[in-house]
């Protein structure tokens, strides 16, 4: 059975395997601080519907605590080991929402139901909750395994040991852009995400993190960075690892892979 995929904007995912529902970096805010979504409407309250989460690092468009209110209790939450030490919100959010709290670590692996594991990989990108706070809990990226094996990158930098530690995997989704005109170091762009890919070499691509939020007041500022980033790498990717499909969704587009 292929997996499913649901991109809801920026790094937010839903992936369907083997009947289970996992979500990734819940953002269903239509503003956070000085940024504002400016492509696809805010997801649907169905979009909030998990058995799991996974959390890929504690910055506030990743780890964003009134999204993660939404959920239905009971719903099970992945984060960094450290995360609740870093952003003590976390334990009240998770506490008044009903949700069952797990922190976890590269190398290790979590049953979430029948079938599917989701293992713990690293990634190259600074973790910290910002701006201030300090480096208690590692970013991370995420493998689930079922029938298919689908990798999420969250946030991350092009790292040498990163095919290795993925593994064999059926489906990546990776980041290709972000939500400023300028990505600094622990991040993907197009071509460095296509460089990744060919590297990983999945049956299958969706590119994310792009196209939803931008700075308020920066609509003019190096805007091919805000829309260009999805195609580019479907560009990019399709010279540098021709044997994989890339699909790029639109917002709330639902696609089936591999």
């Amino acid at each position: 059975m292929p997996v499913e995929i649901t991109w809801w904007g920026h790094a937010t995912c839903t992936v369907e395997d083997s009947g289970v529902r996992l979500l990734t970096d819940p953002l269903f805010a239509r503003r956070l601080a000085h940024l504002r979504r400016r492509r696809g409407a805010v997801p649907p309250p169905e979009a909030a519907r998990a058995d799991v989460v996974l959390v890929s690092h504690l910055h506030a468009d990743h780890l964003h605590l009134p999204s993660l209110a939404l959920l239905a209790p009971g719903t099970r939450l992945l984060v960094p080991r450290g995360a609740r030490r870093a952003v003590p919100g976390l334990a009240r959010t998770a506490g008044a929402a009903g949700l069952a709290v797990t922190e976890v670590a590269p190398g290790e692996e979590v049953p979430v139901g029948s079938g599917v594991r989701v293992r713990v990989v690293s990634a190259l990108h600074d973790g910290r909750r910002l701006p201030f706070g300090p480096q208690r809990a590692p970013a991370l990226g995420y493998v689930v395994e079922g029938a298919a094996r689908t990798y999420f990158a969250g946030d991350t930098g092009l790292f040498a040991t990163m095919a290795e530690e993925v593994g064999p995997v059926d489906v990546a989704l990776l980041p290709v852009g972000g939500w400023g005109p300028y990505l600094g170091p622990g991040h993907l762009d197009a071509g460095r995400a296509a460089a990744a890919l060919a590297e990983l070499a999945p049956a299958a691509a969706v590119p994310v993190h792009y196209g939803t939020y931008w700075p308020i007041g920066m609509d003019a500022v190096r805007p091919h960075e805000f829309h260009a980033p999805g195609e580019e790498f479907a560009f990019r990717a399709a010279r540098l690892a021709p044997k994989v499909t890339v699909r790029v969704p639109a917002h709330g587009e639902r696609v089936r892979l591999p």
